[in-house]
């Protein structure tokens, strides 16, 4: 998921604002106090001045009876006194009376709903309101309001989708919502995790803010992120940077919307700019950064960050860390570089497979005595014999390749003494050293055929060569006999050729021809 700037930070301080909201929104609208008063005293004086031109007439049945105004108004007074109980008690008693007309049971209902309210009985209070408006006794304006009232209770109650639908349904008949109202709606379909019907809301309330505040963007980013609406919350996101760009955690949001979202070259941008800039510090910002270059083929980029936050202690060295410094060397070629790091962690370790890696970067390195023993301390914490011996052997076999090949004529002496050769024996001996149970067997006689094959190839060679130079030399001792025949003078074209003149005569000549030609 998209990261969000403190997403359950934010879901808390929006939910937490509900209940706080609710209370101090609702009591103005409630039929409490000395509204109720002020209606049954009307009421009173409505019937004392019936017949006086000057006073309006009530609407008929929106009065109260003396016995039901009496008992209402005992009803008021426990309650401004805070004695909501009683007050409830007394009202109970007001509703038992025959012959109430539909206004007296819609005020009794709305008090009732006031009541049980201040005394935190939601529930009770919702059936009172509801109460009052199937009584018949209210307006319909009256009506529209008390269902307001009732939609915010629900939500306030533990039942936001209800109360949200409801707040939702009187504004679709006509109700006209105030800001306040707009609030609450996205902050009850969020309470009920119903975001996408909390997000016109929500923009609703973004839009209509002047000044926006941060908690205003922070809204939108967490719907557009619980959306994965990563486009929307990528311009929120930016519009955010725009304001408050000292703010490191709105850039990390940024960089992890691009790499969601697909972009991720662009989110290794943003992460660069930031680590060049100065502002990412902790060891996991400086890990996510290291691991960028090395994604994005830059393992030497990569290497070296590594390396200078290690040694300004900003990420911890540790055996790990090391080998993956390493890595990154070798990733780059640099096998030179990996070693030291190769070597920290194989001794801070003791793991054979970082002696086994450390004695493969010594190999690249050509610096073959170091290999064989770091192999060989691989080998005595249990790695992998066959392979330890393969590179060994190849690594004697490379150093011997970089040996001047020998000339002929090939002694059994430059055999035991020139490094060609000797280098060779050398790795002759560690191919044959791999195990016969090992899955590299086959392969390190095929390495030892190889290097038998090279021994016998010298060899033939320089027989090839030889019969070259006896079959020339013989050519030219055969003409120089003829032209000694002709006119008395043997004179060889090679002088080389005169120590095969001996081979000539045996195989050639007869023993008195070849004296009688001495002479």
């Amino acid at each position: 998921m998209i990261a969000s700037l403190s997403q359950t930070n934010t879901k808390a301080k929006l939910l937490n604002s509900l209940g706080s909201g609710l209370r101090t929104f609702i009591l103005p609208l409630a039929l409490v106090g000395g509204g109720y008063a002020l209606s049954v005293d009307e009421a009173y004086a409505q019937r004392a001045n019936r017949n006086q031109d000057q006073a309006e007439q009530p609407v008929e049945g929106r009065q109260f009876g003396a016995k039901a105004g009496g008992m209402v108004n005992e009803a008021l007074t426990l309650a401004n006194d805070g004695q909501y109980s009683a007050a409830l008690g007394k009202l109970t008693q007001a509703l038992a009376l025959p012959d109430l007309n539909a206004y007296e049971k819609a005020t009794m209902y709305q008090m009732q709903g006031s009541y049980f309210y201040e005394l935190n009985q939601y529930g009770q209070a919702i059936q009172a309101f509801e109460n009052a408006i199937s009584s018949g006794g209210l307006l319909p304006n009256e009506s529209s309001n008390l269902r307001v009232n009732i939609a915010q209770l629900l939500i306030a109650n533990g039942q936001p989708a209800r109360g949200a639908q409801m707040l939702e349904d009187w504004n679709r008949a006509g109700g006209q919502l105030k800001p306040k109202h707009i609030e609450y709606l996205w902050q009850a379909w969020s309470q009920a995790e119903n975001y996408r019907r909390a997000l016109p809301w929500a923009e609703k309330w973004f839009n209509a803010a002047n000044p926006k505040e941060r908690k205003h963007y922070d809204l939108l980013n967490f719907m557009y992120n619980n959306l994965n609406m990563p486009a929307k919350q990528a311009d929120i996101a930016k519009q955010m940077i725009n304001r408050w760009p000292q703010d490191k955690q709105l850039w990390q949001v940024w960089k992890s919307l691009l790499a969601n979202g697909g972009r991720e070259k662009e989110s290794f941008e943003v992460t660069k700019m930031l680590y060049l800039g100065g502002a990412l510090d902790q060891q996991r910002e400086l890990e996510t950064v290291v691991q960028y270059y090395g994604y994005y083929d830059m393992p030497y980029q990569a290497a070296k960050i590594l390396e200078r936050e290690m040694n300004a202690g900003n990420i911890k060295e540790t055996p790990d860390k090391l080998v993956q410094l390493s890595d990154l060397y070798r990733q780059a070629r640099e096998y030179k570089l990996a070693i030291p790091a190769l070597e920290k962690a194989a001794r801070s370790s003791g793991k054979a497979k970082l002696y086994a890696d450390l004695g493969e970067a010594l190999y690249k390195e050509n610096q073959c005595d170091k290999a064989e023993e770091a192999f060989k301390k691989a080998m005595q914490l249990g790695y992998d014999q066959g392979k330890s011996w393969m590179l060994i052997a190849s690594c004697r076999y490379d150093d011997a390749a970089l040996e001047k090949r020998p000339d002929c004529p090939y002694t059994e002496k430059d055999e035991a003494t020139l490094p060609w050769s000797t280098k060779r024996k050398a790795a002759a001996a560690a191919f044959d050293s791999v195990p016969s149970s090992s899955r590299e067997a086959a392969n390190a006689r095929k390495w030892k055929g190889f290097i038998a094959g090279e021994k016998d190839s010298l060899r033939k060679r320089c027989e090839f060569e030889a019969d070259i130079v006896w079959q020339n030399c013989r050519d030219d001792i055969r003409r120089a006999y003829k032209s000694e025949f002709l006119d008395g003078k043997f004179t060889l074209n090679d002088e080389k050729c005169t120590k095969y003149i001996e081979r000539f005569d045996k195989e050639f000549r007869k023993p008195k021809e070849k004296t009688d030609t001495k002479e």
